[in-house]
């Protein structure tokens, strides 16, 4: 530990404009495309060890994890030790700007908390690496496309960490869909039925354990007390940090339901019905939420719960099947996608027509892009990630500018939204399993937002476009210019 101390914070002070001077090398530009793709992976408490594995295992394929970067120290330290004890060297990072630096590193994948996803993955580009970044790929709808615009400008690859898009088996059933074997489309709905508990109330600012740089943990976020019991992942119910299970879990779910539709822009409409309800805790995302997407040729309807089925019970909800799933609804019947590689195709009346199963490795799939040097070999290209994740974004800012009201004038408002209605009324059912008596504890209607595609703003509403991008701390901003 005294190593990684001494290389992340003695060795050099934190840099502030410097980044923007990072050098676009290439590793197939300098070395051959035939030698060594070197890693480095960025914030691994979590997802990021998946990374390691997933980039080992690629080892035959002259694939070399060399360094390793979190803000944790003890994380850190166990990391690099986990290596020595294999035989394997690799170098312990607390600053990702520091690891930046390093002209030997061809690839960095990033797994640390959703609001420095984007600006890692800038930096990344900008210092001549590919990336691989996991989802969502950003905190807010801007900062996403000045992702896409630097992986472009820097002739990068990116990678988005939705891996469903590997999947064969699911890409068959799109095209089998797509290709009217059931008919015009109705409807595409997610699914993220996933349990949920409380994290707790603190009282008061909680003490950061010294082993952490909370200044870099914050990054671009407010540098503001910590104000939940627990550091790690309970970031992901607090707004400066997380998008809530929508851009958790749900982002996996919202790419297939959006990938089923075919749609490459955002939502022109979206509005959203929520709460966190059935507890009092620190969170302040939605645990129980859904989200409509008025798309012109059919909605995308998106529902989160994260309370149990009924009050005591261990199981899930389930709707046609699945719990964490995507669903098409068409005329002649429906598909199901209840994972991340698999389908099954029914008709009206609910009998198996067509099964769909198998997944290609989705790390090789972007070794391979980073080859090629072609980002249209990307099965989950930084765009896709990017327009998925900005559904889950627009959804909750719809969320976030709405107010308290009853299950009756909602209905009232909703009048003519069959599918709408219909998806309220079993969210009330499902609550009220829960105990939660809504006339005392009312749902948010969201505001109904309209937004042009193609300048990727809302239409005359300031305040929401106000939450399409934040205020940046110094010196971790996300610039204007990539």
């Amino acid at each position: 530990m005294k190593q990684i101390n001494r290389r992340s914070f003695l060795k050099g002070s934190l840099l502030t404009a410097a980044t923007a001077s990072f050098s676009a090398r290439s590793w197939s530009q300098v070395d051959g495309a035939s030698d060594t793709i070197r890693v480095a992976t960025v914030g691994f408490n979590g997802r990021g060890g998946s990374h390691i594995s997933g980039m080992n295992a690629l080892k035959e394929k002259r694939v070399k994890m060399v360094a390793l970067c979190d803000v944790d120290q003890k994380v850190l330290g166990a990391g690099v030790d986990s290596f020595n004890k294999r035989g394997q060297v690799v170098d312990g990072y607390v600053d990702i700007r520091k690891l930046l630096e390093r002209k030997d590193i061809d690839v960095i994948t990033i797994a640390t908390p959703n609001h420095w996803h984007a600006l890692g993955t800038i930096w990344a580009v900008q210092a001549g690496k590919d990336v691989y970044v996991e989802k969502p790929v950003c905190h807010n709808v801007w900062e996403g496309r000045q992702m896409v615009i630097a992986a472009r400008k820097y002739k990068k690859i990116v990678q988005t960490g939705t891996q469903s898009r590997s999947s064969f088996a699911i890409k068959e059933a799109v095209e089998w869909v797509q290709a009217g074997n059931l008919g015009k489309i109705l409807l595409a709905r997610g699914l993220c039925y996933k349990p949920r508990g409380s994290i707790g109330k603190s009282e008061g600012p909680q003490a950061v354990p010294e082993n952490i740089n909370y200044d870099l943990w914050c990054g671009p976020a407010p540098l503001d007390p910590l104000r939940r019991k627990k550091l790690h992942y309970d970031w992901h119910w607090m707004w400066a940090y997380g998008c809530g299970d929508l851009g958790n879990q749900g982002i996996h779910e919202m790419d297939r339901a959006r990938w089923f539709l075919g749609e490459s822009e955002l939502s022109p409409r979206v509005f959203s019905v929520g709460g966190r309800l059935g507890y009092e805790d620190d969170g302040e995302t939605a645990n129980t939420q859904f989200i409509f997407h008025d798309y012109a040729k059919a909605p995308l309807i998106f529902e989160v719960r994260g309370l149990p089925e009924r009050t005591g019970a261990r199981n899930m909800d389930k709707y046609l099947g699945g719990s964490v799933a995507s669903i098409v609804h068409c005329e002649g019947g429906y598909v199901l996608s209840p994972n991340y590689n698999s389908a099954i195709a029914y008709d009206k009346e609910g009998k198996e027509l067509k099964s769909w199963k198998g997944a290609s490795d989705h790390f090789e799939n972007f070794i391979q892009a980073c080859r090629s040097r072609k980002h249209t070999d990307l099965t989950a290209d930084i765009q896709e990630g990017f327009l998925s994740s900005s559904l889950c974004h627009t959804g909750n800012i719809s969320y976030r500018l709405g107010s308290k009201q009853s299950p009756g004038e909602m209905i009232e408002k909703l009048k003519g939204n069959s599918a709408a209605i219909e998806t309220l009324g079993r969210m009330t059912e499902h609550l009220k399993a829960n105990g939660v008596e809504l006339d005392k504890n009312q749902l948010t209607l969201g505001e109904f937002l309209t937004m042009d595609p193609k300048t990727e703003r809302f239409v005359n509403n300031r305040e929401a476009d106000a939450l399409l991008t934040r205020h940046y701390r110094r010196p971790y901003v996300v610039p204007e210019k990539v």
